[in-house]
């Protein structure tokens, strides 16, 4: 049986050979000393990657991550063949540019499987590219574990059958996602929202307000438009007029904008209103917030923090959305509850007349609409369930590692 070479995979060099068998034993410990491929291609799913990682790590002390991912993920030891610069991309219309690297990648990642063998691949969301990583592993006889599926329930529902082939488990983050993908064929296990796992470091709220230079007396509203660049673009500054006419109607609101730390501070220096980069420290403390689409509804619903959830894109890519979307909703509280319980305002609905109203509500304590919206966040935190998603997936891991021996 071969052993490990020494060195490591040099990230300008994807195509550099990996062990052809890694599933040896350490001399002595009966411990498995595998090789696993992890490949993520946003910032969500390195962090997340970067969780599951530590988890495996902490099962099996012996293993080796090669993939493509970000900082978090080579802080857990992860040897990178691409970074998120490259990957990170979105849209139907907007990934047009990434399509020549992309494939310039898929290509290398082939020979390192070819080469290689590693004894596992672990694909983290990113479906447009994960998935032909998927049938990539499974053609050449890899074990195949696909952690945040596609989301195969909302569009292109084919993928879904597509995703119980070629793969071995499918770890899904959303409760209504295994009976989903069950029917279809797929071994899914509900493991958990990764947002649980988090650790509670959010700072109270005099001393969030007092860090950023709040006023301690005036109620907040969140305004979250996005954390890309391309979404910056469509959100800022219809999300910028409707807080501004949240505090024409309410002129002691202060709504604080969040800046991703990945993005320049230039991107906000005509917003007229403060700016903070702790997302959860600002969902935790604001009175209401408005939220753009993505796992970020999740997240805001999980700090019971009353929202309304908002959206717009090209008019191609909201076009080709239109033809193809099956969801009734887009915000994922509302998929949880299979219930509008959060409103969601699209495209041309994306107006200060239409959304504003509708803050100065949630930001009215004794309004209707708030205590309702309240109680039903709290269903949605109960639905989602307990923390530990991160080791639930790595415990799949070590099951097809061992059946891999």
């Amino acid at each position: 049986m071969d052993r490990h070479p020494e060195g490591n995979v040099a990230a300008k060099d994807p195509g550099a050979p990996l062990p052809r068998r890694c599933s040896d034993l350490v001399s002595g410990l009966g411990v498995l000393s595998p090789t696993v491929l992890v490949l993520a291609g946003e910032a969500s799913g390195d962090h997340h990657a970067a969780e599951f990682v530590g988890a495996l790590s902490r099962r099996l002390p012996g293993v080796r991550f090669v993939g493509t991912g970000g900082d978090l993920m080579k802080a857990k030891g992860v040897e990178l063949l691409a970074d998120l610069d490259d990957l990170a991309v979105m849209g139907f219309v907007e990934v047009l540019p990434k399509l020549p690297f992309l494939r310039r990648l898929a290509r290398r990642l082939r020979r390192l499987m070819d080469d290689g063998r590693p004894d596992l691949v672990v694909l983290v969301d990113y479906p447009g590219f994960n998935m032909r990583m998927a049938r990539a592993a499974h053609s050449r006889g890899l074990p195949v574990l696909y952690y945040i599926a596609p989301k195969a329930w909302a569009w292109r529902s084919g993928r879904a059958r597509t995703l119980a082939e070629i793969t071995d488990r499918v770890a899904v983050i959303l409760p209504f996602e295994k009976p989903f993908f069950q029917s279809h064929g797929a071994v899914a296990t509900y493991v958990g929202s990764p947002l649980l796992d988090r650790e509670d470091d959010v700072p109270d709220r005099e001393t969030f307000l007092d860090t950023w230079g709040l006023e301690r007396e005036s109620p907040i509203l969140a305004v979250l438009p996005g954390s890309r660049g391309q979404e910056l673009k469509h959100h800022l500054e219809a999300f910028g007029d409707i807080a501004g006419a949240v505090v024409e109607a309410r002129p002691d609101v202060t709504p604080v904008f969040s800046r991703a730390r990945t993005l320049e501070n230039d991107w906000f220096s005509d917003v007229g209103f403060p700016t903070v980069d702790d997302t959860r420290g600002l969902l935790r403390h604001a009175d209401a917030a408005l939220v753009k689409s993505g796992t970020v509804t999740l997240e805001t619903a999980l700090e019971g923090t009353p929202f309304v959830i908002a959206y717009r894109t090209s008019a191609i890519t909201n076009w080709v959305a239109r033809k193809v979307l099956k969801a009734d909703h887009i915000g994922l509280p509302n998929l949880v509850l299979d219930d509008r319980v959060v409103p969601e305002f699209l495209q041309a609905e994306l107006r200060p007349e239409t959304v504003a109203p509708v803050l100065l509500e949630l930001l009215d304590d004794a309004s209707e609409r708030r205590r309702r919206q309240v109680a039903d966040l709290a269903r949605v935190r109960e639905r989602m369930g307990g923390p530990g998603a991160s080791d639930r997936v790595a415990a799949l891991a070590v099951e097809l590692l061992e059946n891999r021996r």
